[in-house]
């Protein structure tokens, strides 16, 4: 998997995508993950990216010279399955969404700054709109680094065990259930004995019991 990051603010994305997993994935040849500085396209002496919003109103607007010779550059260079703007107003990421982007061979993820970007960037561009959550961020560089997390850890080989991806939470709709390694008693609290039983039918039983129990208490919208 190839992806291209644009953004005004190249260094926020350096070490989340440069230390552990992410690391090891490109390391391994299984992705690569490359950060586009936007200031390379900026105009005049200043390298200016944005401007007053038309209309009037706080805050500035990422002008879309800068952006759209930026992506007409790396669209010379391959074709992109999706061009992806993390924006708050756009659908909210989820592990489905998660698993169809890790079968894609290459991404183009824009991250705004200020007030967003330019409409019509997003008119003639933008393929694919996400936002992590229900709030607003300084800027798209850590939603971005979460996209690409979310995404890269479920590309075969990426990681050790390849069935733990297949076991988070959310894959079927249900929380993972709890978790515990040695020791075995702590504190006066034991880890229950049926995952010590070795009997993998019912620890398999257990843990869908436990998933249905903590997704019923914790996320019911997860059950409709």
């Amino acid at each position: 998997m190839h992806i291209d990051i644009i953004t005004v603010l190249p260094e926020l994305l350096h070490s989340p995508l440069h230390h552990s997993i992410m690391q090891r994935a490109q390391d391994k040849g299984l992705v690569n993950i490359n950060t586009i500085a936007l200031r390379d396209y900026g105009l005049g002496a200043y390298k200016q990216v944005d401007d007053y919003p038309y209309g009037g109103g706080g805050g500035m607007v990422m002008r879309l010279e800068p952006l759209a010779a930026c992506m007409d550059d790396l669209m010379k260079k391959r074709s992109y399955d999706e061009i992806i703007y993390l924006t708050p107003d756009g659908e909210t990421l989820n592990q489905s969404m998660a698993n169809g982007l890790s079968l894609k061979h290459n991404l183009l993820l824009i991250c705004g700054h200020y007030k967003g970007i330019d409409q019509r960037i997003r008119d003639v561009y933008v393929t694919k709109e996400i936002s992590i959550g229900d709030y607003v961020l300084s800027g798209g560089e850590l939603a971005a680094c979460v996209l690409v997390d979310a995404v890269v850890r479920l590309i075969p080989g990426v990681l050790s065990d390849e069935m733990s991806a297949l076991s988070d939470s959310f894959q079927d709709r249900l929380l993972a259930p709890p978790v515990y390694t040695r020791p075995e008693e702590w504190r006066g609290l034991k880890v229950p004995d049926v995952l010590l039983s070795g009997n993998d039918k019912l620890i398999a039983e257990w843990r869908l019991e436990q998933s249905i129990k903590r997704t019923k208490e914790k996320r019911p919208d997860l059950m409709e």
